[in-house]
């Protein structure tokens, strides 16, 4: 869990901004929209398979445009 202390003489909006900076880097709500739904193990796994298809396809048609 994501926790800031308030700081001497900060405002609220700097610590709200630190607070919501924190709560990205740990990745917690990207876990929670991961988990929204759940998904079965071959859904997951054709899903991956087609970002690395993807990501794959986008690396060559750069490499390729150079």
């Amino acid at each position: 869990m994501a926790s800031v202390v308030l700081r001497p003489n900060e405002s609220q909006d700097s610590l709200l901004k630190r607070f919501r900076k924190k709560v990205v880097k740990s990745g917690v709500l990207s876990t929670i929209r991961r988990k929204r739904w759940f998904v079965s193990k071959s859904e997951l796994r054709r899903v991956e398979k087609k970002k690395a298809i993807r990501r794959i396809k986008r690396r060559l048609f750069t490499k390729v445009g150079e």
